[in-house]
């Protein structure tokens, strides 16, 4: 099974989990680091997420994971708050619409391949961000990475 079959399986799984509870599950992602496989869920909820909410997902979806055994070799389960989440999706520019997000393109946009700013959406396949007051606008196509910047 490809990586992309199992996170769309772990989705699914984790859709139930969570449809009694309030949480959100914001990403699956399944990939091979340092030789070793990791299933990487990450979890949000408007009043924050606790250690207990990651136990609470963790084992429920270790459970399920455990009885079907659809995953044919050893990997880590780890679930955590989205915290630094990367955006990968159109649906994440829109879902966090109002936060902080640093943004690396493949050419300079404005002279920058790396931005900061406050996201204002997707807009026609295009993203807007205020950066200190000035709207800069980056097409989708020429990210290289994003992610949400954890504000203190």
């Amino acid at each position: 099974m490809r990586p992309k079959d199992i996170e769309a399986m772990v989705t699914t799984m984790l859709e139930k989990i969570v449809e009694d509870v309030d949480i959100e599950i914001v990403d699956v992602i399944f990939d091979r680091e340092g030789g070793q496989w990791f299933l990487r869920v990450y979890i949000c909820r408007p009043e924050g997420i606790s250690i207990d909410h990651c136990t609470f997902i963790n084992e429920a979806l270790g459970k399920e994971l455990d009885s079907l055994d659809p995953i044919p070799h050893s990997y880590i389960l780890e679930v955590s708050s989205s915290g630094e989440k990367p955006l990968r999706k159109e649906s994440d520019y829109i879902r966090f619409r109002g936060r902080r997000v640093l943004i690396n393109t493949y050419a300079p946009i404005n002279g920058k391949k790396s931005l900061e700013g406050r996201l204002l959406g997707l807009e026609d396949d295009t993203i807007k961000l205020d950066i200190n007051g000035e709207h800069v606008h980056i097409p989708f196509d020429k990210v290289s990475r994003a992610r949400l910047v954890v504000e203190i």
